[in-house]
């Protein structure tokens, strides 16, 4: 019989991935339960335990002992409405949980990113994508797991054109996306955070950065 973790961190989880992701980390096997950090309430389940938070103000929260933590915070330049509210999102946030994880001990996180992330990048989106990665592993985890999934296919619950017509043009680009194209291929959410709950399970040291073909296995 094996043992149940004790506890998995969650932020993002009213997101497509996040939402996902609870599934697997309460799966037999997995964690014996989550505690998500949301902004509004999640639908409830056993094994979840949530708590209400301001994430610019998370190190005023009480650390929570943890075995692994998953971020899957994120938005979007229009949802924003501005680079400085995105980034307050998807680095200041993502920091902060990963701060407020590593004060409770969890010794693993796993962060929801973008493939093609670079501290460097050109591409706003992609260059705070790599600044949030830079910026965790100065924090000391012993596992550090990036996932990096292109267009994410899925039901959300607003509109983005641009991903519907992605998602359209999927069937007909996917396969034409071989070798070092493969990255680019648009992938399931559902087995994203299948990825990331596999991730956090794992308890091997380093640095990793998952793309398409080790988040499709």
């Amino acid at each position: 019989m094996h043992t149940r973790n004790p506890t998995a961190l969650l932020a993002g989880g009213s997101g497509l991935v996040g939402g996902l992701a609870i599934g697997h980390l309460l799966a037999p096997g997995a964690f014996a339960g989550v505690v998500a950090l949301v902004r509004r309430p999640l639908p409830a389940r056993p094994g979840l335990e949530q708590r209400t938070v301001d994430f610019a103000r998370l190190d005023a929260e009480p650390a929570v002992p943890a075995s692994a933590a998953v971020c899957a915070l994120g938005t979007t330049l229009r949802k924003a409405g501005s680079r400085e509210a995105f980034r307050a999102v998807d680095v200041d946030a993502v920091v902060a949980f990963a701060r407020w994880a590593r004060s409770g001990g969890a010794p693993t996180f796993v962060l929801v990113s973008s493939v093609g992330a670079d501290p460097r990048s050109a591409n706003f989106y992609l260059r705070s994508k790599g600044e949030a990665e830079e910026a965790l592993a100065d924090l000391g985890f012993a596992r550090l797991v990036s996932l990096r999934p292109s267009l994410l296919l899925g039901s959300r619950g607003e509109s983005r054109p641009g991903e519907a017509i992605g998602k359209a043009l999927t069937p007909l680009l996917n396969p034409l996306l071989q070798g070092p194209l493969r990255r680019y291929r648009a992938i399931e959410a559902g087995v994203v955070a299948a990825a990331a709950a596999r991730a956090a399970l794992d308890p091997s040291p380093g640095r990793f950065a998952w793309e398409y073909g080790v988040l499709a296995e």
